[in-house]
């Protein structure tokens, strides 16, 4: 009998600790209340960063790429020098041609000097002439000296109109030579390749000294105010998005959180993922940048003002419904909620008030079910 005595009372010690140390903190839960307030409402992706323009400078000639010591990662200004191509025999053709004028301008002088001294002759011939004429109208010559004295005349005039000719034509071979001295001039101009915009140098395709072909590709550059996050956002979620909507920006390389804007909306959803891509600008470009790096986008759409909050970690799903369990003498009981909108904290809903106690489930803990009594705090 004594020893039935001594098993029954260990038993219930047993039994009382179990109850203490096992039961009650498995029944035992945290309990928290919805609040009223203000919540901003967004959305997220994941993209990479991109950026709208990449600008691939080359020449559009061929040849030995000289002064090219620049490297990826440099920052050049709009203007400034990025290489120099071998232009071969393009300057020696400008000599030549700067020569050709020399010669002609002297050949010029020299006819107008003749034109001078041929003009002259012509005015006194043209007096003899007119001399003879009025001896001619009076019979004092014959018509034969009368026409040799013509002749000399007209003679001298088509010496003066021939080096006229002469000098116009010499004149039209300099604006034609000039022409062409421009033209070559503005071709060596080419040959010297200057930074169309500022920015960083993302690529170097070649390297100094290297032959390149025409229209080959040297470097490829991106100006910082191109720069932004391609994300993608599910279309269903995407649908409230305006260019203009602030953003935040999180760089898989850093815990840094960059503010943002939305500056653009592809016209066309991926038909595979139903994605749209948003790109998102930065306020303040980190520098430096990486491009294709992987970044959280975060868009703020609107801002709800005054309304019922519950916080995350109070949000569960019990037979595919979202909603919260609610506490009321100790019992609990599952409320399925309408969800308004979803923020980093909290859910929207109109469907619970302030002063229910609404209960966190715990996996460690038990099971939560409709009808279970429960402790809590």
């Amino acid at each position: 009998m004594k020893k039935y005595i001594i098993y029954s009372v260990i038993i219930v010690v047993l039994g009382f600790g179990f109850y203490k140390k096992v039961y009650i903190p498995k029944h035992t839960f945290e309990t928290i209340n919805a609040t009223i307030g203000n919540m901003i409402v967004s959305v997220n992706g994941v993209g990479n960063i991109g950026s709208k323009d990449i600008y691939r400078i080359g020449s559009i000639y061929g040849g030995k790429v000289f002064s090219f010591d620049i490297d990826e990662g440099d920052f050049i200004k709009e203007g400034d020098l990025i290489a120099h191509i071998d232009s071969v025999d393009l300057k020696d053709k400008i000599a030549e041609q700067e020569a050709n004028i020399k010669k002609i301008k002297n050949d010029i002088d020299t006819l107008v000097l003749d034109k001078k001294g041929a003009n002259i002759h012509y005015v006194y011939q043209e007096d003899i002439f007119k001399k003879n004429h009025k001896l001619f109208l009076k019979g004092a010559i014959s018509e034969l000296d009368f026409k040799k004295y013509e002749t000399n005349r007209d003679a001298a005039k088509i010496t003066v109109g021939a080096l006229a000719s002469k000098v116009a034509s010499l004149e039209s071979q300099l604006v034609q030579i000039n022409a062409n001295i421009n033209g070559l001039k503005e071709r060596l101009k080419r040959y010297t390749i200057l930074a169309p915009k500022e920015g960083y140098i993302i690529k170097k395709l070649i390297s100094n000294y290297q032959i390149i072909n025409p229209n080959q590709t040297l470097i490829e550059i991106v100006n910082p105010n191109d720069v932004w996050v391609e994300t993608h956002i599910d279309t269903r979620m995407s649908g409230e998005v305006k260019i203009g909507d602030q953003a935040t920006i999180k760089l898989r390389s850093s815990d840094k959180k960059y503010k943002g804007v939305v500056s653009n909306i592809k016209p066309i959803n991926n038909d595979v993922t139903n994605e749209r891509e948003i790109d998102v600008s930065f306020e303040n470009l980190p520098i430096p940048f990486y491009l294709a790096e992987q970044a959280i986008v975060d868009i703020k759409i609107r801002e709800l003002k005054n309304i019922t909050r519950v916080p995350l970690k109070a949000l569960n799903i019990h037979n595919e419904k979202s909603g919260v369990w609610i506490v009321k003498d100790a019992v609990v009981s599952f409320k399925p909620l309408h969800i308004l909108a979803y923020g980093d904290k909290y859910i929207a809903t109109k469907d619970i008030t302030t002063e229910e106690i609404l209960v966190i489930s715990n996996p460690k803990k038990k099971t939560l079910k409709n009808g279970m009594k429960i402790y809590h705090d």
